[in-house]
């Protein structure tokens, strides 16, 4: 899909009115004059003004039909970072809608990080939890990131490859996942260059060459095919496009083979007026070319976890080369190509529903399993997992279709259904006949999970579970019965101290005492100062002795901790991560 380069506002509003002749253009001038404005004075770094990227940011947005607020925020996307604009003051001029899609995709500016890496997943993470409670979040930003991408040209070659690689690694799948494959196949273009420039070059060169051959080829299938249909009475609008460098470079790859030996370096499309129709056109295309074994794919039955519907086969054509066709209806073919935001104007901004919750579900399953990751680089690691998987497609008991990563055992699965089917798994059932937990679970697969009562996570299971909630949920497991245990063990080690030291017991664990001594140790609660003796953190003697007379002054040599450790003293002592 080629984009238009806008040059001036007037284009941008003459897209605008061809989706929607009813829109606010002036709300659009006006946030484009706001922009101008607080963006005068600085440049990008080919040299153009700086007000041209957010006129090409909405540009990008036009193509995808959103409404006008997403439209002028994509306008103003740099204003709260790169410009003295502030929240506050976008909200009185364009509305609390526009300045919190404004803020969603601004980055975290003011805070001080120790790498590249963890500002960005800071920023990512950001980003994230603002597109789950608008959508809109992340249309801006991937055309954000679309356009930096198409002028990466001016930068440093070291800035080109680290933002290509963060690209290539987060937002084309990202992209991908909510079904925007026109987005993706730019993206990952554009990334292929910059990480394999050779690669790319030489890619580039021998499909240039190919292409005219290539084209007249086509243009005479596309002919023959277009007959077939008329003569077989199956309406359908037929086009040929090439298949993008990145995904031909993906499959030499994959199959390690030269270029010469990749023959569907086209697809054919036909487009149709409904399903039945889409078996019926499959059905006379094999029955006028052989299909070649195994290069069927039906995602019309089956749908792609990011909606995408079409028939796939590929066939042996005029003159025995392979060729490609995808056959769809205009619905799928739409959102095949715009995913999420396929039918936009007729919903309530921001939201999603329909068929579009099954794409956006993983991103609010994702905040809410990944909510506690204090860690960047655990929290990137994660997002890559979820965004790069392919997926399979098993059945519950029920005959309900579950969507799971490839590689995914049916411990992931447990764990996908509810926390307590995982942690209390015992064995798995697939087809009938119990398997390993570790086995790797298959399209077409029928899981029947076995639980006891008395089973709790394994450590070992840390080692071959796939999705990122499986781990999360067994690492929680953990984290939580060592709190337990720890309180368990450190209110036992006051008790004995307690006693030693002749001092009442149960009124000494409730005292105003104990959480004073919690407060001074920098402990929030009694319970949380008695988790520290229970790790070794603290010794028992160390909070017994806040208990005597003159405990605030320099203790009597019979309360003063001795000089060994806790370990040393209690054997038995809890150490973290032990459980």
């Amino acid at each position: 899909m080629g984009l238009t380069h806008l040059t001036d506002i007037e284009q941008l509003m003459d897209q605008v009115k061809v989706y929607y002749p009813e829109a606010d253009t002036e709300f659009i001038r006006r946030a484009y004059d706001y922009s101008a404005k607080a963006h005068e004075g600085q440049t990008r770094q080919t040299g153009e003004p700086y007000v041209q990227h957010p006129l090409a940011v909405a540009g990008i947005l036009t193509f995808l039909k959103l409404d006008v607020p997403a439209i002028v925020a994509g306008l103003l996307h740099d204003t709260l970072e790169d410009t003295v604009a502030t929240r506050a003051e976008l909200e009185k001029e364009f509305g609390s809608d526009v300045a919190r899609l404004v803020e969603g995709v601004t980055k975290i500016g003011q805070i001080p990080f120790k790498t590249y890496e963890e500002k960005q997943a800071e920023n990512f993470r950001k980003m994230v939890l603002s597109m789950a409670d608008d959508i809109r979040v992340v249309f801006i930003k991937l055309a954000d990131r679309l356009h930096n991408m198409q002028t990466l040209d001016a930068l440093p070659d070291e800035k080109r490859k680290k933002i290509a690689k963060e690209t290539m690694e987060i937002y084309a799948p990202l992209a991908n996942r909510l079904g925007m494959s026109w987005i993706k196949q730019q993206l990952e273009d554009l990334c292929f260059q910059y990480l394999e420039p050779d690669a790319w070059s030489h890619l580039k060169l021998r499909l240039a060459k190919k292409d005219e051959e290539r084209q007249e080829y086509i243009q005479s299938l596309i002919h023959l095919a277009q007959q077939a249909l008329s003569d077989a009475g199956l309406p359908g609008q037929i086009d040929g496009r090439p298949k993008h460098l990145f995904s031909i470079y993906q499959k030499m790859e994959r199959r390690s083979v030269s270029f010469d030996e990749i023959f569907d370096l086209t697809a054919v499309r036909i487009v149709t007026d409904n399903k039945m129709n889409c078996y019926a056109t499959l059905g006379l295309l094999h029955s006028i070319w052989p299909p070649v074994p195994g290069r069927f794919k039906d995602y019309i039955a089956t749908p792609r976890s990011n909606l995408y519907q079409s028939l796939h086969t590929t066939v042996v054509g005029p003159q025995g080369e392979y060729v490609e066709f995808q056959i769809r209806t205009a619905d799928m073919h739409r959102i095949n190509e715009y995913g999420v935001a396929a039918h936009w104007l007729y919903k309530e901004p921001g939201k999603v529903g329909g068929r579009d919750e099954q794409v956006f579900s993983w991103l609010r399953q994702f905040v809410e399993w990944h909510k506690d990751l204090a860690d960047n680089r655990q929290f990137m690691d994660s997002v890559k997992l979820d965004l790069f998987h392919d997926v399979v497609f098993v059945f519950t008991p029920k005959g309900e279709v579950r969507e799971i990563p490839v590689g995914a055992t049916p411990l992931d699965f447990a764990y996908a259904i509810h926390t307590e089917i995982g942690d209390h798994c015992v064995g798995a059932k697939i087809n009938g006949k119990l398997v390993p937990l570790r086995y790797q679970l298959s399209s077409g697969d029928m899981v029947e999970i076995l639980t006891s009562p008395s089973q709790v996570p394994h450590r070992g299971w840390l080692k071959f579970v796939r999705t990122s909630r499986a781990k999360t949920k067994i690492k929680h497991w953990f984290k939580v019965e060592e709190q337990k245990r720890a309180l368990e063990l450190g209110r036992r080690l006051l008790e004995q101290e307690f006693r030693r030291q002749n001092l009442p017991v149960a009124q000494s664990l409730k005292s105003d005492r104990l959480l004073s001594m919690a407060k001074i140790k920098g402990s929030e609660t009694m319970e949380e100062l008695i988790r520290q003796v229970g790790f070794g953190r603290l010794s028992p003697d160390q909070i017994v002795s806040h208990f005597h007379e003159g405990a605030e002054q320099t203790p009597s040599p019979s309360t003063k901790s001795v000089p060994l450790s806790p370990q040393q003293k209690m054997p038995g002592l809890l150490r973290e991560g032990s459980v």
